[in-house]
């Protein structure tokens, strides 16, 4: 059965960054189709670990980090509900001298983007955080970060774009999309036609090809990582904790849970999918037994796996197409979205609607991936920077 749409902004892609673009874009007027192949939040937006951090981001990720960090505190009025949110903080720990270095410079290079750190001794971190083990010699607070429930924040995020009018389809994979005229058409699900003024390409680990249908390949590589939430436990964690480095992470819920993470699962066979493994499983709760003694303990109800993007400077990308007037890129977060996805959400609206944002986002371009316009493409002046090819890219996705 076919089916005909028209819209001022298609977005593929329905978790958290997609369903943000499109509550944004809403509150501007516009009208929205919000598109996924499968349900909105149910991939990396939906299954991460639900860390709402700034520390420990590059400094260029810093002011989209504090836009969204202005966001989460809203929630309740912008989605209806809280999701959970929580401002417990977020404590970096040290294992040793270099990292407590690494710490220390970094809070030194980052001193006036408004994180407020604090720099914590280990005679401090044993008094004040009496229920972290192991060899830690020092820490980094960063007070006003916290966390999140990820399950009812994506989901929540869709329904509250679905309630202001935007057409959210799920089960819909787009299938097809070709710059046309002055827009775009998107072929999609069982025969529908989708005609759309501007097209953001938000598909998380799915991104790539429609990047590349428009004459922009990234190096756009998947990660899995897994977690496990155990049992319900008396209180023990004041604070949502990670290790300078990498490593494990920890942090515990409202109703005692932990939720615990750091290892990788094993991509299914079409790469889409992921599964734990029970060696990954049981490494990373030895690795919280040894660093919480509370959890030595604990029973492991659930552990899981989400399917993410990476880019390989660890930076997304985030911005305008170089060769498509009106198409749009969000995505490649590599485990680090969650936190500032809202905030992309409201750059992408304005991108849309104003052609430019008040949030630095130069460093992350797509052009970065690029090689520089040969002479055949530059402009008049010599600078190749205005001049947008306009082919009749058209990709087929499976």
């Amino acid at each position: 059965m076919s089916a005909r749409l028209n819209v001022d902004v298609a977005i593929i892609g329905g978790g958290l960054v997609g369903a943000s673009a499109a509550l944004a874009l809403r509150g501007m007027g516009m009208s929205v189709a919000l598109l996924d192949k499968g349900f909105c939040g149910a991939q990396a937006s939906g299954v991460n670990y639900g860390g709402v951090r700034r520390q420990g981001r590059p400094r260029e990720q810093l002011p989209l980090s504090q836009r969204a960090h202005a966001i989460w505190p809203r929630l309740a009025a912008l989605i209806g509900i809280d999701g959970e949110f929580l401002r417990s903080g977020h404590l970096k720990l040290a294992r040793g001298e270099a990292d407590m270095a690494a710490l220390e410079a970094y809070a030194a290079t980052v001193a006036d983007q408004g994180l407020e750190l604090e720099l914590i001794g280990h005679n401090d971190l044993r008094e004040r955080f009496a229920w972290i083990d192991g060899a830690i010699i020092g820490a980094s607070l960063c007070a006003g970060d916290g966390q999140a429930n990820p399950r009812l924040v994506a989901a929540g995020f869709a329904s509250a774009a679905r309630r202001a009018g935007a057409h959210v389809l799920e089960n819909t994979a787009v299938t097809g999309a070709t710059r046309n005229g002055s827009g775009f058409v998107l072929e999609a699900g069982e025969g529908l036609a989708l005609r759309a003024g501007a097209l953001v390409n938000s598909a998380g680990a799915w991104a790539g090809p429609f990047a590349a249908a428009f004459g922009e390949p990234v190096p756009l590589s998947r990660i899995y990582p897994s977690m496990i939430v155990t049992e319900p436990l008396a209180p023990i964690m004041t604070v949502n904790t990670g290790m300078e480095g990498g490593g494990i992470y920890a942090r515990q819920v409202g109703r005692g849970n932990c939720v615990v993470g750091g290892e990788r699962g094993l991509p299914l066979v079409d790469a889409d999918f992921s599964r734990p493994t029970g060696d990954g499983a049981l490494a990373i709760m030895n690795k919280a037994a040894e660093l919480f003694p509370a959890m030595r303990h604990a029973q492991a109800i659930r552990f899981w796996t989400g399917t993410e993007a990476a880019m390989p400077d660890r930076n997304p990308v985030i911005g305008p197409s170089r060769t498509t007037p009106g198409l749009f890129h969000a995505f490649g977060f590599t485990g680090a979205g969650f936190q500032i996805a809202p905030g992309v959400g409201e750059v992408l609206a304005e991108l849309v609607r104003d052609g430019a944002t008040s949030t630095p986002i130069e460093a992350f371009s797509i052009g970065r991936f690029s090689k520089p316009p040969s002479t055949s493409d530059r402009t008049a002046d010599g600078s190749g920077a205005e001049r947008h090819s306009e082919p009749q890219n058209r990709g087929v996705f499976t």
